[in-house]
């Protein structure tokens, strides 16, 4: 999926839209940064979510992190192999380890994304106030 257009928000969940269903899934970043996925709780098939709302959470062996919907409408479906094996998150978080498609409700909402380059940047910035903090 990576060479697909990619979406991505500051919670790092990306998105990749396909017609007006989004596949949504944890970044590459996030996945390294929570390290060994051993659980994930996923919302559920026919449930309708709001824009960054909770709607799940991904656990590792050192923290359990929050979902964040990158976007509104409805749970069409959901990746039932990372029930079985969540460390397809580690392995593959921008391909094969993505969590849930939802029937985009506003398309509009894609302009409040980032693209990867700007993700990107985000990313460095954040990295850069981390440095900071830790030199204090």
């Amino acid at each position: 999926m990576s060479a697909e257009k990619l979406y991505f928000t500051e919670d790092h969940e990306w998105v990749k839209i396909e017609d007006n269903t989004a596949i949504i899934g944890i970044t590459r970043h996030a996945a390294e940064e929570l390290g060994e996925v051993v659980f994930c709780e996923l919302p559920e098939v026919g449930a309708l979510i709001t824009q960054a709302d909770e709607c799940g959470s991904v656990e590792s062996v050192k923290t359990v992190s929050s979902i964040f919907t990158p976007l509104s409408g409805e749970v069409i479906a959901i990746n039932t192999e990372i029930e079985d094996n969540a460390a397809i998150i580690n392995e593959s978080p921008q391909d094969d380890g993505w969590l849930f498609k939802l029937d985009i409700a506003d398309m509009r909402e894609v302009d409040d994304l980032m693209s990867e380059d700007e993700y990107e940047t985000y990313l460095d910035a954040t990295d850069e106030s981390t440095e900071e903090e830790e030199e204090d």
